[in-house]
């Protein structure tokens, strides 16, 4: 029997931790150590895992036990810096956190070194594993829809939260073809500021090489989703055919009507159970080349590249071609091209979020 594969988890917040329990679970990985920059908390996760080798400093901690994972949930602005390390640790795989980067330039660097280094890499974008979500594309791989020609997600929670993961499920549903142009519009300044940097609303479309449309929304003028409650699961993601239309509530379940069939289920997000396959299917792709994780950076970049497109086509009008040519700071584009005008709430229950 092989050797488990060792795992250093970055970041003892709630995304790390379910990280970290995850691969604690499953009986191929042993987690060998944490990293957190607050110490307090570093030392509760390191208590309640049992792991002992622990440090605030990310690099020197992986430098000293050479992961095979290295896996870190941290905020976004420190993207390029941790996969770096896990680089230079000699990690077999790095796993991390949506968004891929916070701009075409610092994606194109960490596409990059991941390329030269070699390692594998896979994105967190588990909600995939949700039943209902897994209901939905069976529905469109089952012909039941007809001619697909419409993938779409919203979601009123801002962009660098949201839309990286809605843009990964409509791929998903779309049988990941590849995107040849955007055009978006982009509205409100106030989460420029957050530490998920976004415009307040952003809205665009996506022309697919397979002729489908995408069509995708985030933030403060997003559709409500009236059958979930909780804020931040208000995402509908869905694909529309010739003969029906299939959807996906984050935190609603599932519905179908097509001439053949017209159902409905439950369903909502849940890492209990999303986060076990996920890890899962980290450890057959080191097992086996040919078994890819289906999260793998490859096809997180493409996503990714649509999304900066977007804010691309926000700031500076028009539609833009991808795969994109060549490198820029998009967030430095909006912030010099967004009005100072507050965006317009398609909800009561978006002034919460959006107030500034």
């Amino acid at each position: 029997m092989r050797d488990r594969y060792r795992v250093l988890v970055v970041g003892a917040g709630k995304r790390g931790m379910h990280h970290a329990a995850a691969f604690q679970a499953n009986g191929s990985f042993d987690l060998v150590a944490l990293c957190d920059i607050d110490e307090a908390r570093l030392g509760a996760a390191a208590a309640k895992l049992g792991v002992t080798a622990k440090s605030t400093d990310a690099r020197q901690l992986a430098l000293a036990v050479r992961p095979d994972v290295f896996c870190f949930c941290t905020l976004p602005a420190v993207r390029a810096e941790m996969v770096r390390v896990g680089i230079e640790s000699g990690a077999r795989l790095v796993a991390m956190e949506k968004p891929v980067a916070l701009t075409s330039a610092e994606g194109m660097q960490i596409r990059d070194m991941l390329e030269a280094s070699g390692a594998k890499a896979v994105v967190s974008h588990q909600h995939r594993y949700g039943a209902h979500y897994q209901k939905v594309k069976e529905i469109v791989e089952s012909g039941a829809l007809g001619r697909i020609h419409t993938v779409y997600g919203t979601a009123t929670g801002w962009m660098m939260h949201m839309m990286s993961h809605l843009i990964d499920y409509i791929r998903w549903f779309n049988g990941e073809a590849q995107a040849e142009w955007v055009m978006a519009q982009a509205s409100g300044r106030g989460k420029l500021a957050d530490a998920h940097p976004s415009p307040d609303y952003i809205a665009g479309f996506i022309q697919f090489a397979n002729g489908v449309r995408g069509l995708v929304e985030c933030g403060a003028g997003a559709p409500d989703v009236p059958e979930v409650d909780y804020w931040w699961r208000k995402c509908r993601i869905g694909a529309q055919g010739s003969e029906g239309f299939a959807e996906v509530l984050t935190g609603g379940g599932w519905r179908v009507v097509s001439k053949r069939i017209s159902c409905s289920g439950g369903g909502s997000m849940n890492y209990d159970l999303d986060m076990p396959p996920y890890i899962q299917q980290i450890a057959d792709w080191l097992d086996d080349e040919r078994q890819v994780h289906p999260c793998n950076f490859a096809s997180a970049w493409e996503g990714f590249e649509m999304m900066m497109a977007c804010c691309r086509s926000a700031a500076q009008g028009g539609q833009v071609a991808l795969p994109l040519a060549s490198a820029d700071n998009e967030l430095e584009m909006l912030r010099a091209a967004l009005p100072r005008r507050k965006a317009l709430f398609s909800m009561p229950g978006n002034a919460k979020e959006y107030a500034e």
